[in-house]
């Protein structure tokens, strides 16, 4: 008899007591300075968040890039999760997604002009990049998820929490899906609650305000996923756009190796009668048994109007494979996503405090 997820979490408490000393005396340790961070004399942005799974860190990430790369070479410096190299590598377009990760190579193939570094060790990664010449040497950098790594002192911090998953009613892991206590949310300078329904009501805005419970110098906005019309994997055998107003009467198959798809579940759904969902988990390796499954499933159908949907993400990872298909390559597409806030004031607010950071930040040094 399998115990229900609620009874598991309660016989894990002591386990994540025991976590939550360790991870309080590390914070402790660089709270009181015997830990050292290294701070530099450039603006670094740090986003990331206090939990595990997805809160949207990499839109959030190209929405920065998109603000700041008009006036400023902006580099993206991420520990490049599931890559099979090690040390310090910069991205090039025509990377492996298995020498930097899947999500440093979407940010590099999407914003070819702009540098991203992947590194395990980020003070060694801003080491380097800071010897490079003048024209290739970044003016700011976005730390990806660099939020519990503290040997870096970011000039600011933007916490990422998921609308979802109130962070202010989760405990610690394994019992929960904290990385580290709630007052961790202390060291941000912003904080964006994302993925947010587009017509969030006003109660639902001050239960996360009254639950974060933020300082007067922390600032709280909200954003919600945007989705774009639907392209080819791999254009050079397929160029058609799908359009999302014409998903009624075809056949979706919705693939994804990400974290939290239920957004994008709940976006199709509102979009076809005939959405069939295969998840698998956050950065997943596709296999050639993978890839077999997914085809007998799709072959399951006999109807026609069909397409393999994916992620962006997952798309960078599909590409790689070697063992696809032409018919299955016909097949895939992927929906790009782009995050926007739920009202232009606080779009104008958010901008305005990022490029005046950068700004004040590069002056300075």
């Amino acid at each position: 008899m399998e115990l229900p997820v609620v009874e598991v979490r309660r016989y894990l408490q002591p386990l994540s007591w025991l976590y939550g000393v360790g991870v309080n005396f590390r914070n402790w340790l660089y709270d009181r300075k015997i830990l050292k961070q290294k701070k530099f004399d450039i603006p670094v942005i740090c986003v990331g968040n206090i939990t595990v799974g997805g809160t949207g860190k990499t839109p959030h990430i190209e929405y920065l890039i998109r603000l700041l790369s008009p006036k400023y070479k902006v580099a993206v410096l991420s520990r490049g999760y599931k890559r099979k190299s090690r040390g310090f590598q910069v991205v090039e377009v025509n990377s492996k997604v298995r020498d930097t990760g899947d999500e440093p190579l979407q940010i590099k193939k999407k914003f070819p002009s702009v540098l991203v570094v992947v590194d395990k060790n980020r003070v060694n990664a801003i080491e380097k990049m800071l010897t490079f010449d003048k024209d290739r040497r970044p003016d700011v950098i976005l730390l990806d998820d660099g939020y519990q790594h503290r040997s870096v002192q970011p000039s600011m911090s933007i916490l990422l929490v998921d609308s979802n998953r109130p962070v202010f009613e989760d405990k610690l892991l394994p019992a929960g899906l904290l990385r580290e206590p709630l007052r961790g949310k202390d060291r941000a300078s912003i904080v964006l609650v994302t993925k947010c329904h587009p017509d969030l009501q006003p109660i639902d805005f001050r239960i996360y305000s009254n639950g974060l419970n933020l300082f007067p110098f922390q600032s709280l906005y909200f954003t919600t996923l945007d989705y774009e019309e639907i392209q080819p994997v791999f254009p050079e055998l397929n160029s058609e756009t799908v359009y999302l107003s014409n998903l009624l009467k075809k056949n979706i198959f919705l693939v994804t190796g990400i974290a939290s798809p239920e957004p994008l579940v709940r976006k199709l759904e509102l979009k076809t009668y005939n959405l069939y969902t295969k998840f698998f988990p956050d950065h997943h390796n596709f296999t050639k048994k993978d890839i077999e499954s997914i085809t007998d499933w799709v072959d399951e159908v006999k109807e026609d109007n069909k397409i393999i949907l994916t992620t962006e993400k997952d798309a960078v990872r599909f590409r790689s494979l070697n063992y696809l298909s032409e018919d299955i390559k016909k097949k895939m597409y992927y929906i790009p996503v782009m995050i926007s806030f739920l009202n232009s004031q606080e779009k104008f607010s958010f901008n305005k405090k990022i490029v005046e950071h950068v700004r004040n930040n590069k002056a300075n040094s």
